[in-house]
């Protein structure tokens, strides 16, 4: 089966990128190095192309009602304009895959809209999934992003920058906030509609964007033009990852629960709506866990990787999850799940990493955090 590429690969290839195979795409894996990148982000601003992303449309009447039915998380918390960060759970509270839910709105037919965007990896899954437990005869599922592009762009300076480009005023759009934009920059007023929301996977501030080919494309050129540097997956997953923030398929899967995986925070068992997997968060939260996330620092250079084993007393308690040197801290540093009764904060135990054995300690998550 052949990969996919997105509509900026050949703007990735000029911008000197390294291309690597991804959930099923060619993707650029990193341009100027991955430090660099990292760095560029925590201090001025890095530009992420993520056109590999799903994003869909749900739409027909009661259809926060009927999504309300596989998420753990209050969707009648957000109105039109704001947006959810959350779960989609199986039978066993068991995690499927994790989305962001912007609501869009009522239309003038009553047809409530609502917008996903899901993991590359999982949309097959998670669309067969929703298909198979809401009424199809009252709720459409369409591709929206189509052959579009969706940008993530991230850093301090990001919304300044953009700001210029669009000569539009986006300092009021709040974190989760959302927005679509017809365009009146004499460059851009014939690329229609963009689609801006205040989210990101990095630990800084920024956005997403969502807009045409021709537009993505012009729009990726003008950021780096000011002085934006282009970045590849690799520093998203170490900027993520110093953020505290889960990647599916190594922290979230189908045998790991939202308290499981720090994620407690989603669940909203005070609301009285039923959803998929209810029944077992409710057990977990009266009886506790046996085992949960951590996150781990690790003295010395060694990367403790995805499947290393953790260890307290020559007994295995539970697995990395994921690693990575810190650009940002200059450390070496992980994030496990264990048995819960070595959880505890400040607690040493040791990673085998490659038959050597190494001293870690149990940290609070994040490891970073902007303006700290």
């Amino acid at each position: 089966m052949s990969l996919k590429r997105t509509p900026l690969y050949k703007d990735c290839q000029q911008a000197g990128c390294r291309i690597a195979p991804f959930a099923g795409w060619e993707m650029p894996v990193q341009f100027s190095g991955l430090v660099n990148e990292h760095i560029s982000v925590r201090k001025n601003a890095g530009l992420f192309d993520i056109s590999h992303m799903g994003v869909f449309l749900l739409q027909g009447i009661e259809a926060k009602d009927a999504l309300q039915g596989l998420v753990p998380t209050d969707l009648f918390r957000i109105g039109s304009g704001e947006a959810v960060y959350t779960v989609l759970l199986n039978e066993n509270g068991g995690i499927i895959d994790d989305l962001i839910i912007y609501d869009l709105g009522i239309t003038e037919n009553n047809l409530e809209k609502l917008l996903l965007v899901i993991n590359a990896s999982c949309i097959n899954k998670d669309i067969n999934w929703i298909k198979s437990k809401v009424d199809q005869s009252n709720i459409l599922i369409s591709d929206f992003k189509k052959d579009g592009i969706l940008l993530a762009l991230q850093g301090p300076n990001s919304i300044t920058k953009l700001e210029k480009i669009l000569n539009k005023s986006l300092s009021n759009l709040p974190r989760f906030g959302h927005k679509t934009f017809y365009l009146e920059n004499k460059k851009l007023n014939h690329f229609g509609e963009i689609f801006i929301a205040r989210t990101g996977y990095t630990g800084e501030d920024g956005v997403e964007i969502l807009l045409s080919e021709k537009a993505g494309k012009f729009l990726w050129n003008e950021l780096i033009k000011e002085d934006i540097t282009p970045c590849g997956l690799g520093a998203r997953d170490t900027l993520r990852l110093e953020a505290g923030m889960s990647l599916y398929g190594n922290e979230l899967n189908s045998s790991t629960t939202p308290f499981e995986t720090g994620l407690g925070w989603l669940v909203h068992l005070e609301m009285p709506k039923s959803f998929i997997g209810r029944s077992v968060l409710e057990k977990q939260a009266k009886e506790g866990i046996t085992k949960q996330l951590v996150g781990l620092q690790i003295n010395g250079r060694a990367i403790a990787r995805k499947g290393y084993k953790l260890i307290n007393n020559e007994k295995e308690i539970g697995q990395v999850t994921s690693g990575t040197w810190s650009p940002t801290l200059n450390k070496a540093i992980a994030i496990g799940i264990i048995r819960s009764e070595y959880a505890q904060i400040g607690n040493l135990i040791t990673v085998e990493i490659r038959g050597k054995y190494h001293e870690a300690v149990i940290v609070k998550l994040p490891f970073y955090k902007k303006g700290k």
